[in-house]
């Protein structure tokens, strides 16, 4: 099928329905008003790396599975839409060190703290206040701890307490924003944005396609809202009319492999041939055993008053994360029988190291990446103060008041404007 153009207009385009697309919708429209049209293109389902899958008729996170208490953005996008905290459901967790486990949590709080004092030393009491001085100042939550200090102190915040789940689902966030801003959903994949100018200003063509044919629209605004690293096979976008040419985005990303498993957990494997006496809902692990990352005992989104968690004699689903999908062998490991497995594979984040410096926030004049912040560090949190700033950017902009933008006295006013 041909492609058509449609007449040019003043409007905003957003690529990805995930959480730094959604909110910097909301954000867009907060700032230019509700009149704004916001055209948001999503390839997949609206919520990105939030997402669910539903094991028995129930739904189980398979994407990020919590948030710290100090996401205050995510804290005000829960009120503002009338969502809710879900329920803690409490469970021990433990260490796993491939024989047995290296450290075992219990229900005494200063026992907890003796023992990571016995296990680590003066350090782990060192490193834990370093973490929370670094969340009181940027507020965040992150993943693995091999990567340089900032991101890794994000991901150290995910491993202490506070943490919370929206009730139905930490995806309604993404669809409520979205909801709210009556963003223009468009289930299609963007295939490039081509810079035109018309008196002065830029004005940016985007191109799709999606099961009805190609085509493309034009706006003033637009931001790249999903990753766009060189080595993502699922990113087909290009660029085309800039000068200089606006190069891929060097780098990778870690993937990793969510499994559900609804089945009966082999607590011999850890040390335990009585599975009444196995006593942890949560296992990390050491470097070894290599082939998973955690094992938890999960909820469903929707918790009900009466729920309780499955006993571990019990089938329960729980939630498997592995650097890749896990073999027959390896669940026979972990799991004496099992009923289904589903899995979900997906870009958990950027590999932090010593290499490429951050890819560049403001492609071209009201044209942005938002996740290039997120090669600082990766988190919800993170997506939500990069749409914030874009959202200021563009504003500031796209009205000439040049003098709030790269404020020398700036980090004074960080919290009050992000």
């Amino acid at each position: 099928m041909p492609r058509r153009a449609k007449s040019v207009r003043e409007g905003r385009a957003v690529v990805g329905a995930g959480i730094g697309g959604s909110a910097v919708a909301h954000f867009l429209q907060q700032h230019f008003g509700p009149r704004v049209q916001i055209d948001v293109y999503e390839k997949g389902t609206v919520g990105g790396r939030l997402a669910t899958i539903s094991v028995n008729k129930q739904h189980y996170e398979s994407g990020a599975a919590s948030f710290h208490s100090l996401s205050l953005h995510m804290q005000d996008f829960v009120k503002l839409l009338g969502l809710r905290h879900r329920r803690e459901v409490v469970g021990r967790s433990a260490i796993f060190g491939g024989e047995h486990f290296v450290l075992e949590e219990t229900d005494w709080y200063l026992l907890n703290l003796f023992r990571l004092w016995w296990h680590y030393g003066i350090s782990f009491l060192r490193l834990q206040m370093w973490v929370e001085e670094v969340m009181e100042k940027f507020m965040s939550y992150g993943q693995s701890a091999a990567m340089p200090a900032f991101a890794g102190a994000m991901s150290l915040a995910g491993a202490q307490g506070s943490l919370w789940s929206v009730e139905g689902g930490n995806k309604l966030v993404c669809s409520g924003l979205l909801k709210l801003t009556k963003a223009n959903v468009i289930h299609a994949t963007v295939t490039s944005v081509t810079l035109h100018s018309t008196e002065g200003k830029a004005l940016y063509q985007v191109a799709y396609e999606n099961e009805v044919g190609n085509s493309s629209d034009f706006y003033d605004i637009v931001v790249i809202a999903t990753p766009m690293h060189l080595d993502n096979s699922s990113s087909n976008l290009t660029f085309a009319g800039f000068h200089p040419p606006i190069d891929d985005v060097q780098g990778s990303f870690q993937p990793t492999v969510v499994s559900l498993v609804h089945g009966y957990l082999n607590s011999s494997y850890f040390g335990f041939p009585d599975p009444k006496l196995f006593p942890f809902a949560n296992i990390l692990t050491t470097d070894f055993p290599s082939f998973f990352c955690t094992l938890d005992n999960i909820c469903p989104v929707n918790i009900s008053a009466s729920f309780r968690r499955k006993q571990p004699q019990e089938a329960a689903v729980w939630r498997v994360q592995s650097p890749k999908p896990l073999f027959r062998t390896q669940l026979k490991t972990l799991f004496r029988s099992y009923y289904s497995v589903q899995t979900a594979e997906w870009q958990a984040h950027p590999l932090y190291g010593s290499g490429p410096t951050l890819p560049r926030f403001a492609l071209h004049d009201q044209l942005f990446y938002l996740n290039a912040l997120e090669w600082a560090a990766s988190s919800v949190e993170v997506m939500a103060v990069a749409a914030k700033n874009v959202a200021l950017l563009a504003y500031n902009r796209w009205y000439q008041d040049l003098d709030k933008i790269d404020q020398k006295d700036l980090m004074h006013k960080v919290k009050t404007e992000l």
